[in-house]
């Protein structure tokens, strides 16, 4: 087993007194994470509140949670004060809050992660796709996610599933939905790389009284119910059985629609019919048209919360998902725990899913490695090292020859290719 050592710039990894008790409260919260641009907007620490005084901003610019009763100040919770320490369920959700890593690792898995495991632990490593006409169509990449969440409804694994929805006067508005039925989730089913928390759809999700619930999320979202079980955040963490990750480099602002998509593209959101990123962004319209657009043009839209997560795997989920590979038609699966590696051979199977050995896509291996470690480096020194374990430092830019004048022009003119991905720098 690896042992972590503790990064000398954080005083305590571990949020415990002399006796062993976990005592870190809101207010390092605030401190260490919100204030510090580690938060990811997951949204753990909201639903976990047991006295419902965390609130957040589920719009751009924001994904944010904060402190309802602000007469002492944004980092002060009265509930976080008293004998024994007070109330600290809010740092234990958290996935992001000090040696949030190796507590996730440990409770999946029994161990942390390898230096050389930039992706994070896993079993097994398939291609997948949907074997259904209708399912494959209309999901994402061969539409594995939905005919998971369809499957562990008809065999009774849980009672429904936690995952992004649309408003409905705007469908490419992303807010988090429950969904029960095989019709539920197809309507839901595809990619809009804006940001949803989809643990805020919790609460509805009791008050249906689901008990047994999938979540579907990035990485951010899925490391938070190993970390509160790791950390014994109470019974709020108990219905999330099975924990479904999407492969994510980041998420965009919704004002990416507007002001880059439609300003300077004319590509209207309302027209729009699906959309990808396969080394660039793909938009397709209802009619018919297709059009490409950089990704360096979309930098600028990136969301706030996704500029330090170091996790683009989905590391702590039970399987893992993403089409990163060669055939948009396949999706990249990796089972990660017991449950997930179970679930995906019963999948294959009942003839729900086929399946063949992501080995055999040389692009999707190499691409999960590479935007692994370009993800861990976004990682900031002055957090708990443990994601930047054994990342290979950047490797040094070659200076170039003095190029002739019509060179760099001819470069440019070539149409973006898919998976076209530079090496991490």
């Amino acid at each position: 087993m690896t042992t972590i050592e503790a990064d000398p710039a954080v005083p305590e990894n571990l949020a415990a007194d002399r006796d062993g008790r976990w005592t870190a409260q809101w207010k390092e919260l605030y401190d260490e994470v919100i204030t510090k641009d580690l938060c990811t907007g997951c949204a753990g620490c909201v639903v976990t509140c047991p006295h419902d005084v965390i609130g957040y901003e589920h719009e751009e610019g924001k994904y944010i949670p904060f402190h309802i009763e602000e007469e002492g100040g944004l980092d002060d919770c009265v509930h976080g004060f008293g004998s024994g320490g007070g109330c600290t369920t809010c740092t234990r959700a958290c996935p992001r809050f000090r040696a949030w890593e190796p507590a996730a690792d440990m409770h999946l898995f029994g161990r942390v992660r390898e230096p050389d495991e930039m992706a994070g632990i896993w079993r097994q490593l398939y291609l997948t796709r949907a074997t259904d006409k209708t399912v494959h169509e209309n999901g994402q990449d061969g539409g594995l996610v939905s005919a998971l969440l369809i499957w562990l409804r008809e065999n009774d694994y849980v009672d429904a599933a936690l995952v992004s929805g649309v408003e409905d006067d705007d469908a490419w508005k992303a807010k988090p939905v429950v969904v029960e039925t095989k019709e539920e989730i197809l309507a839901t089913a595809g990619s809009r790389y804006t940001y949803c928390a989809n643990p805020l759809a919790l609460p509805e999700a009791r008050e249906r009284g689901f008990e047994r619930l999938a979540l579907v999320g990035m990485g951010c979202q899925t490391s938070s119910p190993p970390v509160m079980w790791d950390r014994k955040a109470g019974k709020v963490s108990k219905p999330f059985v099975v924990n479904i990750g999407l492969l994510c480099s980041k998420t965009f602002d919704d004002s990416i629609f507007e002001e880059l998509f439609e300003a300077k593209y004319g590509l209207k959101k309302q027209d729009m019919l699906k959309m990808n990123i396969k080394g660039v962004f793909q938009i397709w319209m209802k009619d018919g048209s297709y059009h490409e657009v950089n990704l360096k043009e979309c930098h600028a839209w990136t969301r706030q919360g996704c500029t330090t997560c170091p996790d683009f795997a989905a590391e702590h989920s039970d399987i893992a998902t993403g089409g990163i590979g060669e055939d948009n038609d396949w999706t990249l699966t990796i089972a990660r725990t017991e449950l997930g590696e179970e679930i995906i051979e019963r999948m294959i199977a009942d003839g729900v899913i086929e399946a063949k050995p992501a080995q055999e896509d040389e692009t999707a291996m190499r691409l999960l490695r590479l935007l692994s470690i370009v993800s861990r480096r976004r990682w900031p020194k002055t957090a708990d090292m443990s994601p930047a374990v054994g990342v290979p430092p950047p490797k040094k830019k070659k200076v170039a020859a003095e190029a002739k004048p019509e060179e760099p022009k001819a470069q440019e003119a070539e149409p973006a290719k898919q998976h076209d991905t530079p090496e991490p720098d």
